[in-house]
């Protein structure tokens, strides 16, 4: 049988009710076992102080102890002449009251009384002599004893006499065991002087008690025990529901859980509960939902990267094609053409790679402190000439306060390039581009804007998507891999900040780039 959860719950609960159930009932047994004991005690110091009155009586009528020395019948006599208390029970079973005094039943109705049917008889028949009620208990004559042997104790239910040591004044035994563990302890005192000692064992345990006793006191362990065995019951019971009821999430999370590992990424988990069961449930559902959103992505980037790569392997395959077949003359600018489709497929091929690499966190940086400013300048100054080939006006504004701050200058350089070469290829003849540099709350703040055309507002955070392209003016013909500004956000972020497009006041695109200050 395969131990789950569900049952390693229950059986733990079951195991704790059994150990808690248990242990109380044993102490409830064991309290119960001493302190009826000690009640019983208590009960049997009164019947010795009794007994301890009538010896005082008797030494008083004899003058001295004789009578009693080894001699168990003469304790006997004695002890039937006590009212016990220690027997408070009647031994008939299930009643325990206190024993009451027993008087003839009535006779039946009609019937004359005792003392009329002695006097006239039935049917003129003589009469019977009178028939006597026995007299009371306490006054009938003790049974005859064999020889030797004490008479019958009827009031000595707990074997009072076999526990009880007599001793006169100088500690000579008169009866009983000479050595015994004493529980109570009495001087027989005649006219205030000390004429001898009584002690008396304790009871350890309930089996020298009467029947009435020790059936009293089996009813109330079998009480406890049947209590306990209840409670078990009900725990067990309690435990099983309370396992299932727990573990149902948790077996629609691993129904869930299997479904996705089959591929199933549809799969959302039910919040059965408010718990931490139903916190589970929540980030199993955002799991679930963010791999799906990485599998639509892996599926369109794929999608994307064949397209991208369809178009040059077509014109490199269509150019070869054309010279194998004479249409095309295999001259300079047909090489020229295979050479750019080339470059254009080598460097789609560079930047999936590099963001594979970013992706995977196993780009490599050079950190060192650099100034922003320095670094800018001289790329600026480098493409200046290019702008002015294309039509377009590059300006930039940098501070004269050195901006220092902790990178890579290699890399926030590509960033740069890739921000320019992407408004230079998407800027229209006779716009402007305008660079600034400028520092902000412990940010460098990097803005680089262009004029028309720019790019509808709802685009704007897609278009740092792998491969995305703008319908309309920014399309493939334009140049470009569609992969720029993907990496551009990867390193920036992995120098620890941020790049955003917004609508720029000249008319086309804003991007700006925020990295921290050193502090």
């Amino acid at each position: 049988m395969r131990l789950t959860i569900a049952r390693k719950i229950a059986l733990a609960v079951i195991a704790i009710v059994i150990l808690c159930v248990g242990t109380m009932a044993w102490v409830a047994s064991s309290n119960l076992k001493r302190g009826f004991v000690a009640y019983l005690n208590d009960l049997q110091v009164q019947d010795f102080d009794q007994l301890r009155e009538l010896l005082e009586d008797r030494y008083r009528t004899e003058g001295n102890f004789d009578w009693l020395r080894g001699q168990p019948r003469a304790l006997g006599e004695l002890l039937n002449r006590i009212t016990p208390r220690s027997q408070v029970f009647e031994p008939d079973g299930d009643a325990r009251r206190p024993r009451r005094e027993r008087r003839p039943p009535p006779p039946p109705r009609g019937h004359p009384a005792p003392e009329q049917e002695g006097e006239q008889g039935e049917y003129g028949n003589p009469a019977r002599p009178p028939r006597r009620e026995p007299p009371p208990e306490a006054d009938l004559p003790p049974p005859e004893a064999r020889p030797g042997e004490a008479p019958p104790r009827r009031n000595d239910p707990m074997d009072f006499a076999q526990r009880l040591s007599i001793t006169d004044a100088q500690g000579h035994k008169l009866i009983g065991p000479p050595d015994i563990q004493v529980g109570a302890e009495r001087a027989i005192k005649v006219d205030g002087v000390v004429v001898g000692h009584m002690r008396l064992m304790p009871l350890r345990e309930t089996g020298g008690a009467d029947a009435s006793a020790t059936v009293f006191l089996r009813e109330q362990l079998q009480s406890i025990l049947l209590l306990s065995a209840g409670l078990i019951g009900l725990a067990v019971l309690a435990a099983i529901w309370l396992a299932r009821h727990l573990l149902r999430p948790v077996a629609a999370l691993r129904d869930v859980t299997a479904r996705l590992a089959l591929g199933e990424l549809s799969a959302r988990a039910p919040l059965l509960s408010r718990d931490e069961v139903a916190e589970l449930a929540l980030h199993v559902n955002a799991m679930a939902e963010a791999l799906e959103d990485s599998e639509r992505q892996r599926r369109k980037m794929l999608a994307d990267v064949s397209h991208e790569l369809r178009t040059p392997l077509t014109v490199i395959r269509g150019e070869i094609e054309a010279l194998l077949d004479g249409i095309r003359k295999a001259d300079a600018n047909a090489l020229q053409s295979l050479h750019a489709e080339v470059l254009r497929l080598n460097k789609l091929v560079d930047d999936l790679h590099q963001l594979t690499m970013a992706d995977a966190g196993d780009l490599h940086y050079h950190w060192h402190e650099l100034n922003l400013g320095e670094l800018l300048r001289p790329t600026l100054e480098r493409y200046q000439p290019r702008a002015q080939a294309c039509g377009l006006d590059l300006s930039w504004s940098l501070p004269p306060a050195p901006v220092v701050l902790q990178g890579d200058a290699g890399r926030l350089q590509q960033v740069v390039t890739n921000l320019l070469e992407n408004s230079l290829r998407y800027t229209d003849k006779g716009g402007q581009i305008v660079v600034a540099l400028s520092c902000a709350g412990g940010f460098a703040e990097v803005v680089v804007e262009d004029s028309a055309p720019g790019v509808p507002a709802a685009v704007l955070g897609s278009i740092f998507e792998r491969l995305y392209r703008v319908d309309g003016a920014r399309t493939r013909e334009r140049g470009g891999s569609g992969l720029g500004l993907a990496i551009c956000k990867a390193l920036v972020e992995a120098h620890g900040g941020t790049i955003v497009a917004t609508s720029s006041v000249l008319g086309g695109v804003k991007m700006l780039v925020r990295l921290p200050l050193k502090t």
